[in-house]
């Protein structure tokens, strides 16, 4: 009897043990799983583009000619002379009757309103262009209302590194302010902005768009 009772004890004792085991083992693998599957930062940003515009558009930059071909700069322009900027490529432009310009080494520049269509790669001008220092735009609806956002200064920092890699030659420059990432565009039609809010939350990131659709 005596020996029954310690062989069932001990059986009883394995069959715990190992249950133990299993258990760790099975939360162990779980997490580790759960880890390896966590999408990198930015990712839906970088898996995603937006359709072309379907229609008219309209933007303001700077508009640089080489003399051999002209760009339209969205984002952040070098002041020199001839300035320096990353652009897109302007089709149908023309300098006839645009008094607001500037040229140096051959180079032509001024800083205007434009319309046109934009496919992804190239902007055409479908009208004629209004010198900036003439042009009243109607200002952007604010998608904050005033409401300050929810990025730390963790998120703020991730955002900024992340950003350019994710978005490519489309991204234009960030800035942060009252707890909102602001990163800007050449063309969103709101398919970066639901990626943004996917990788890093609702209320951190507004996807700021610089062609926007003629109303």
């Amino acid at each position: 009897m005596t020996i029954r009772r310690s062989t069932a004890s001990l059986l009883s004792g394995t069959a715990l043990l190992a249950g133990a085991v299993l258990l760790l083992t099975s939360c162990s693998t779980s997490a580790a799983g759960a880890g390896g599957d966590a999408a990198p930062a930015g990712a839906a940003l970088a898996a995603l583009t937006p359709e072309p515009p379907d229609g008219e558009v309209w933007g303001q930059g700077t508009v640089l000619d080489d003399g051999s071909s002209a760009k339209l700069c969205l984002g952040a322009v070098a002041e020199s002379a001839p300035p320096q900027c990353s652009g897109i490529p302007l089709l149908g432009w023309s300098w006839d009757g645009l008094t607001e310009t500037a040229t140096t080494a051959g180079s032509t520049w001024g800083t205007f309103a434009v319309w046109g269509t934009y496919d992804g790669d190239a902007f055409t001008v479908t009208r004629t262009p209004v010198p900036l220092a003439l042009f009243d735009a109607m200002p952007a609806p604010d998608p904050t209302q005033g409401r300050p956002g929810t990025a730390t200064p963790t998120d703020v920092d991730t955002i900024h590194a992340v950003a350019p890699e994710a978005i490519g030659d489309a991204y234009l420059g960030s800035y942060d302010q009252d707890g909102w990432v602001y990163v800007d565009v050449i063309w969103d039609d709101g398919t970066w902005q639901r990626a943004a809010d996917q990788d890093f939350g609702a209320d951190k990131v507004i996807v700021r768009s610089a062609l926007r659709l003629v109303e």
